[in-house]
């Protein structure tokens, strides 16, 4: 009795076969780790936008009436709102905030720069002449973010205090535009 074997034809038919089924398996392979990777990125930057508007809702209703004296010895309104930044240690939105029982009061400012929002923390209430603020980096790939105030008339405004008027908003509306291109509006009330 003769054995019998593969023949050549056989096994090349079986590489290809092979080679085919290892290609499909990487290309399956490599969308789910593309797939996964994706959604971590996303998941990272949900997770850092649910950050951000929850520090930012804890500032705002921790809210204070009490102005500050500037570093130029002039007295400055307890929230500030603007449109525009034109100084390095300028904010979109500076406010005081009270302390709890282990912390003092602080001076905090929110900015847009370069496609980052950033918080600014002044040492102390009223600054010295030569005071700067530490900055945090709070969240990046953002294309806007526009901040509105809503007054006693129930009128949103883009910038706070009135004329005349020291006192607090009734509400601040956050709106930011992800650089791809999502649109998040957050209103918060003012105690």
């Amino acid at each position: 009795m003769r054995q019998r074997g593969f023949t050549l034809i056989e096994l090349l038919v079986a590489l290809v076969i092979f080679a085919l089924l290892s290609a499909m398996a990487y290309r399956g392979l490599n969308s789910v780790i593309e797939a996964r990777d994706h959604v971590a990125a996303e998941q990272r930057q949900w997770r850092s936008l649910s950050l951000f508007f929850e520090r930012l809702e804890e500032d705002v209703d921790q809210a204070s009436h009490r102005p500050i004296t500037d570093k130029f010895g002039l007295l400055q309104a307890a929230w500030v709102g603007k449109e525009e930044i034109p100084a390095e240690d300028d904010a979109n939105l500076y406010l005081t905030r009270i302390g709890s029982s282990d912390m003092e009061s602080t001076r905090i400012g929110y900015r847009f720069n370069h496609g980052a929002i950033e918080e600014l923390v002044w040492p102390s209430l009223d600054q010295a002449p030569q005071a700067r603020p530490a900055v945090y980096t709070l969240l990046t790939g953002i294309r806007e973010l526009k901040l509105q105030y809503l007054s006693r008339n129930n009128q949103w405004v883009p910038n706070w205090p009135l004329a005349g008027g020291d006192e607090l908003p009734r509400a601040l509306e956050a709106t930011l535009v992800l650089d791809s291109g999502e649109r998040i509006k957050r209103i918060f009330a003012l105690p």
